[in-house]
């Protein structure tokens, strides 16, 4: 199951590979990532840092840092190519067809205009509006995303405003042009615990009324079950499993998703100690040969060691585990430990 609804996906990445070229030689830092979002649908990326789901996102809006490159794949929105387009066709489509939303509002909004004036620039940049309608939509904006007193606060300086309603002024900068999707990357892991519910609120909402796409890029686990429809778990740069998030969390496919889903507390059970995943990711210059997750996992076998599983069927999610190989090879298990990284 790729899509969450039976509408075509907004955006579709399909095989998608991410180099940085070094003098020690390539890196692959994403590596052959597939998947889709439909409209109105939230998707969550989660995974730890390094795993590659911030450089997806960046890719997906064309902002990856050089000497990072997109080595091959595709990225369409709505059926539109979109990774190989020019810089500057790239970023018309980046506010008019994509919003982004990144973790610190302070890097997105400029300290020395007004955010009514940035509002109505980035407003006037996509929409044929006047300047007064212009205006209008901004004050329009702030309200709907929850800024009380919209009309004082549209003349402010973003250090008048509180973490918490500067990323709801972000949110709004990146509805200006009623985007079809929106890529969020940790947009509430600045923010204090009661706050962060807000804007997981907010976003929901928004989401589900303009019937915009969400990638949601995050390590918070918790986050990803309030907000998302469906998640990708990645690690070293890849799937590790894809599906809807209450499978995913309640029957996890993946050793590796097991693991993460076993480190969360839950509210009401006691229970001795949490579940660890011994060891540590892979840096990009070490990712092991077969499943990068081998030196980690209990559940591995010979053929973990030397062929890398693709996505497979695996309930109602989709791993990349041998386990689930329905040509009924599997992964025989070898007991052993696993290799501290």
């Amino acid at each position: 199951m790729m899509t969450a609804s039976n509408n075509p996906p907004l955006l579709e990445v399909r095989n998608l590979r991410i180099e940085f070229p070094t003098r020690r030689g390539t890196l692959l830092a994403v590596d052959d990532v597939s998947f889709d979002i439909a409209p109105g649908e939230v998707l969550g990326v989660v995974g730890e840092s390094g795993a590659g789901k911030s450089l997806t996102g960046n890719a997906i809006i064309g902002l990856l840092e050089p000497p990072g490159r997109i080595a091959a794949g595709e990225i369409r929105l709505e059926g539109r190519r979109i990774d190989n387009l020019p810089y500057e066709e790239m970023r018309k489509i980046r506010g008019a067809r994509i919003g982004a939303i990144f973790q610190d509002p302070l890097t997105s909004l400029n300290p020395l205009y007004s955010v009514g004036r940035q509002l109505v620039e980035t407003i006037q940049t996509h929409l044929p509006l006047s300047a007064a309608k212009a205006r209008q939509r901004a004050l329009d904006l702030l309200k709907e995303v929850g800024i009380p007193a919209a009309e004082q606060r549209l003349d402010h300086y973003p250090h008048q405003f509180s973490g918490g309603m500067r990323q709801r002024v972000v949110i709004a900068l990146a509805l200006c042009a009623g985007p079809r999707l929106i890529v969020a990357d940790e947009p509430t892991t600045a923010l204090d615990v009661s706050i962060q519910a807000q804007i997981i609120a907010l976003l929901k909402r928004l989401c589900r009324e303009h019937g915009t796409a969400v990638m949601l890029v995050t390590h918070d686990m918790g986050v990803i079950a309030e907000t998302a429809d469906r998640v990708a778990v990645m690690y070293a740069g890849r799937v590790a499993e894809i599906g809807p998030v209450r499978d995913v969390i309640k029957h996890a496919q993946h050793p590796y998703t097991k693991g993460l889903m076993g480190s969360i507390p839950s509210l009401g059970v006691r229970s001795e100690r949490l579940v660890q995943i011994d060891g540590a990711m892979p840096r990009l210059t070490e990712i092991p040969n077969g499943c990068a997750f081998n030196p980690r996992c209990l559940a591995r076998g010979e053929r973990c060691l030397v062929e890398r599983p693709n996505l497979m069927a695996a309930g109602a999610s989709r791993a990349a585990c041998w386990l689930h190989d329905k040509a009924g090879v599997g992964a025989p298990v070898a007991k052993q430990e696993p290799v501290d990284a």
